[in-house]
């Protein structure tokens, strides 16, 4: 299921156990508020969340951006009891954490299928698995391409070093081949990709450059835990005057080489083709739904 006319910048994992933290979110201008019932979440404290996140989405017109819900893993046997609480109006789509294998997804899928049906909802949940184990990593692709429900795979860094025995560290050796390759497979597969969280909540100036590499392997967005962090990740992926610039030459050029019947332009001393052309409208495109 390929993407388009949205923005994914932003993904603010918010307790669903805590009503004041839910409450807060309604005004967050994150392009995905995502309730989490799953880390955040004290065993103990599950049902309560559930019952909380179920009426925060039935409260679906407060909230200013897409409703999300983080489910346990697939792995936990939680995930079943979160779907029956969660699934009605006002779901816009879940995260899966964990995910392994493409039929996890799958599985996943139908249980919607059935929900959905028995709930009589209006809208067709999304599904972003998430990529946090070497076993992942290596079944990404299959993963993006198990479930036309699939929007985009996120990038979970922290557990993915867990599960190879490593500690983390700001220099990304660690996952660096993980992190390149899950927004390759992503885009393969004709979905986005969401890179995983920064976790110091105070180094503003760290969290700035991990998303610009982020943006640089080509993820859409990235996974943020403190509404602190939404404006500074905005602004990594929002194009830059000077690209904005460069984009708007490059489209009248060769429009303009079109029109004579040519394929190419001189530019500034650079050749352009219809690839450029291709990426400065599609910059564009991203500036005109910021503006909007």
């Amino acid at each position: 299921m390929a993407l388009a006319g949205r923005l994914l910048r932003t993904l603010l994992f918010v307790p669903g156990n805590n009503p004041r933290f839910i409450e807060k979110a309604r005004v967050l201008r994150a392009d995905l508020i995502c309730l989490d019932l799953e880390d955040s979440v004290p065993v103990g404290e599950k049902d309560r969340a559930r019952e909380l996140v179920r009426d925060a989405l039935k409260a679906r017109s407060n909230y200013a951006s897409e409703l999300y819900v983080r489910v346990n893993s697939p792995e936990s046997r939680l995930i079943e009891d979160d779907l029956k609480g969660i699934v009605v109006d006002g779901l816009d789509g879940i995260v899966i954490p964990k995910v392994n294998e493409p039929e996890e997804v799958v599985r996943i899928a139908q249980m919607l299928d059935e929900l959905e049906h028995k709930n009589a909802t209006s809208k067709r949940v999304e599904i972003m698995p998430s990529i946090e184990s070497a076993r992942g990593v290596v079944n990404a692709y299959h993963i993006a391409s198990s479930s036309d429900r699939v929007s985009a795979l996120v990038f979970g860094v922290f557990d993915f070093m867990h599960d190879m025995g490593l500690e983390y560290s700001v220099d990304a050796i660690g996952y660096s081949y993980a992190r390149a390759k899950v927004p390759v497979d992503a885009r393969a597969a004709g979905v986005y990709a969401i890179d995983g969280i920064w976790q110091d909540i105070e180094d503003v100036d760290g969290l700035v450059r991990d998303a610009m590499i982020g943006m640089r392997l080509g993820y859409k967005g990235k996974s943020i835990i403190h509404p602190k962090q939404i404006e500074p990740v905005h602004k990594v992926f929002i194009p830059s005057k000077d690209e904005i610039e460069w984009a708007r030459k490059v489209v009248a050029a060769l429009e303009d080489a079109m029109k004579q019947g040519k394929g190419a332009v001189r530019l500034e001393g650079k050749m352009v083709d219809a690839v450029h052309y291709k990426r400065a409208k599609a910059l564009l495109d991203t500036v005109d739904m910021i503006k909007a």
